[in-house]
């Protein structure tokens, strides 16, 4: 239980599982430097203020309602699976694959009769998001007979019952099982999640916010690299029209007055076809580095 001592401390949920090595990797180029040891369920963090305490994703949500914890990472899917009232701080697009969202499908066998969710009335579904599932076939006003909870290798059992709801990224296993998606039922993103009466202490809160700021300027410069190059100001009205900058590229005098030093953060993507661009207009002494954070 918080003391008095430690009243001001933020208790912050860390994905126990699939999320797990992504979260450290995220909270590091985010400037903290998250420890998690194999046999305790309370990582260390360079940071007094918080108190990471490693929780299952799915049970992340009803802990940060209760106030167990201040604030927690997981999927949006889970806090509409738990019904829970917290508040959404912001949305973490990242994952153990790809930063795509991530999608729970209704899914059969390939070689199943069922084209459409009304197929599937009086019929047995086998999920892990069992609410959500219930809720989904409820709107539609399919009656089902039974949606049952899967305890893992949810995609075997799509040939034992008539249909199953399962997560993918990439729909990889769904193809690896041969089965079939008939519809999405959720589309989720990991998300930063915190405690109503957290969020409503102004210590708190101003703590989880400047979490959230750096935790999604480390994810927005996972797609960026930055670029500095030395420039003869001759050129350098050419050099800039090539540049897609977010803002004005930074331009700095040289000590020789005829170059000048320009620094621009770019998509990764456009950077191999940028830097010879830049090569032919005249550019020399280009260095491409990593971004840990870009704060917008």
């Amino acid at each position: 239980m918080t003391t008095a001592a430690n009243s001001s401390v933020v208790r912050i949920g860390i994905p126990k599982g699939s999320l797990q090595d992504s979260t450290v990797d995220l909270f590091a180029r985010a400037g903290y430097k998250l420890s998690i040891s194999e046999r305790s369920y309370f990582p260390t963090i360079d940071d007094s203020g918080f108190q990471p305490i490693m929780f299952r994703a799915q049970e992340m949500a009803r802990y940060v309602e209760d106030g167990v914890l201040d604030v927690g990472i997981t999927g949006h899917d889970w806090v509409i699976e738990n019904d829970a009232e917290v508040e959404e701080v912001c949305e973490l697009t990242y994952s153990k694959a790809t930063s795509a969202p991530a999608r729970w499908v209704l899914a059969v066998p390939e070689e199943s009769p069922v084209h459409k969710p009304e197929d599937l009335a009086g019929g047995i579904i086998a999920t892990e998001l069992v609410n959500t599932t219930r809720r989904y076939f409820a709107q539609r006003n399919v009656p089902i007979k039974k949606v049952e909870f899967s305890w893992g290798a949810t995609e075997v059992k799509a040939r034992l019952v008539n249909a199953i709801v399962d997560i993918t990224e990439t729909g990889s296993s769904i193809r690896a099982n041969k089965l079939r998606i008939v519809d999405t039922v959720l589309t989720s993103t990991t998300r930063l999640i915190a405690n109503q009466q957290a969020w409503a202490d102004a210590g708190k809160r101003h703590k989880i916010e400047d979490l959230a700021l750096l935790l999604r300027g480390a994810i927005a410069a996972r797609a960026k690299v930055g670029l500095k190059m030395n420039v003869p100001r001759g050129q350098l009205e050419q050099i800039l029209q090539l540049l897609p900058a977010e803002k004005s590229p930074t331009v700095n005098p040289l000590a020789d007055a005829q170059w000048v030093a320009v620094e621009v953060i770019v998509e990764d993507r456009v950077e191999r076809e940028l830097v010879p661009q830049l090569c032919r207009a005249g550019a020399t002494g280009i260095i491409s580095y990593a971004l840990n954070k870009v704060v917008a």
